[in-house]
């Protein structure tokens, strides 16, 4: 898809401040328009009052007279290191390429060693020490930018999770929200702003019909709201116990903020409180840690974890 008008004259200014000097075939093929759009975008910029102007022959082509300059980015050089370091792992995506190579012309001959550094200075390899796939934003990312950046309703194809089948639904984009690496879509449905996982998107369809967003919406407060509901479901259960001190750095693994710890007791332990969405995911949190800790509540919790050690029991205590 080619870009508007505007942009191309923006982009050909750029390329000409960049390149010193192009041919319309150059500039044809790099916006992807006819050469007969690129001469006349040329010859637009010269009716506009930008200094530019043609040479014919071998050697030929559209210059800027006297290497004029148009200043079309304002940034420091920190700032367009910051901005090329946090893009560049990015720049799969084509839009994100389309305006790296706009601001790439724009920025200043000095500082372009420094931001392609920055554009080369990180890496992300998306497979975890067990060369297992991380949580990504999945391949429908861009889709759902496009949708919320031009508010547009769409169908999604949608996994609550692994195991269940894939759903369907419409929803009016709102935004995206990155929370720890993990992308998650904020849209509005039959029921309120509702979340979903990027990564388990498994289509996207545009509905060409305009997003509602409610009134007085922002995306900051809602997405705080939404989380306040998931954090109060992950937290609906506690249990009080007691461990070894030695298991305590694992408990914090286990469960991060979620985990509350008192003084240390005169038998060398620590009695602490932990959270959880049921019993049953408590249980098989602490499971692996045997005798060093103790459940002391609730009684379900107990009564589980005596069930799990006898049928282990049953397995691995034969002779």
């Amino acid at each position: 898809m080619t870009v508007l008008k505007a942009d191309r004259l923006v982009a050909t200014l750029l390329m000409l401040q960049a390149r010193g000097r192009v041919t319309v075939g150059e500039v044809a093929q790099e916006l992807e328009v006819s050469e007969r759009t690129a001469r006349r975008d040329l010859e637009a910029l010269g009716t506009a009052g930008v200094p530019v102007y043609s040479q014919r022959g071998r050697g030929g082509g559209w210059s800027l007279i006297g290497g004029a300059r148009t200043d079309l980015t304002g940034f420091t050089s920190r700032e367009i290191g910051a901005l090329f370091l946090a893009a560049g792992p990015l720049s799969a995506s084509p839009e994100l390429r389309a305006a790296l190579r706009k601001l790439w012309g724009a920025v200043p001959a000095p500082m372009r060693p420094h931001a392609e550094a920055a554009a080369k200075a990180i890496v992300i390899d998306g497979l975890d020490w067990s060369r297992t796939a991380a949580d990504s934003s999945g391949p429908h990312h861009h889709a759902l930018e496009r949708a919320v950046l031009g508010g547009e309703r769409v169908r999604l194809g949608y996994t609550a999770h692994p195991d269940r089948t894939p759903s369907e639904r419409t929803v009016h984009p709102l935004g995206l929200v990155s929370k720890a690496g993990c992308w998650y879509l904020v849209a509005g449905t039959e029921d309120g702003p509702r979340t979903f996982r990027v990564s388990r998107v498994t289509f996207v369809e545009p509905t060409g019909e305009p997003v509602r967003r409610p009134e007085g919406f922002e995306l900051a407060s809602a997405w705080q709201d939404l989380v306040a509901e998931v954090e109060q479901r992950l937290s609906a259960t506690t249990v009080r116990a007691r461990a070894d001190l030695d298991a305590v750095p694992l408990l914090r693994r286990l469960f991060g903020g979620r985990l509350r710890t008192g003084e240390i007791q005169s038998d060398g332990r620590v009695e602490f409180a932990a959270d959880g969405p049921s019993v049953q995911d408590l249980v098989a949190r602490l499971a692996g840690l045997g005798h060093r800790v103790e459940v002391l509540d609730p009684p379900e919790a107990r009564e589980s974890l005596a069930r799990l050690g006898h049928s282990l029991a049953a397995v691995y205590g034969r002779n």
